[in-house]
């Protein structure tokens, strides 16, 4: 399997995985989520799903349980609006870059403030 095939299937599947929890999935455990980053093995038989959850640590944790929970509904929906013999078998992974952005942003602001405040 080419790699170019494995990243536009990644590509395909963030795309339709961001459709299926705004719309199809119904699971009140799941919260504000985003799918920061979807990597698919060359022979596409496994794809992990990198997930970003808004909250504190008790909704994201609420949120991962609710996900893995749901993995064979999220699949077979998957394996219908991607045409592939196979569907991969797909793995939630927790990924917390986005927050750890945030704080970096914060503290440059922060210091940036900090340093016009000691300008004269």
């Amino acid at each position: 399997m080419s790699e170019f095939r494995a990243q536009r299937l990644a590509g395909l599947i963030k795309a339709e995985l961001g459709a299926i929890l705004q719309k199809d999935l119904k699971d009140p455990r799941i919260g504000f989520t985003s799918i920061t980053n979807v990597r698919v093995s060359k022979d596409i038989s496994h794809a992990k799903i990198f997930v970003s959850v808004f909250g504190d640590q008790e909704q994201q944790t609420a949120t991962m349980k609710g996900l893995e929970s749901a993995k064979g509904f999220i699949r077979t929906e998957l394996g219908k609006r991607i045409r592939l013999r196979y569907t991969p078998e797909i793995h939630f992974v927790f990924d917390n870059s986005l927050e750890e952005g945030a704080k970096v942003l914060s503290l440059l602001n922060q210091m940036q403030k900090e340093g016009e405040e000691g300008r004269p």
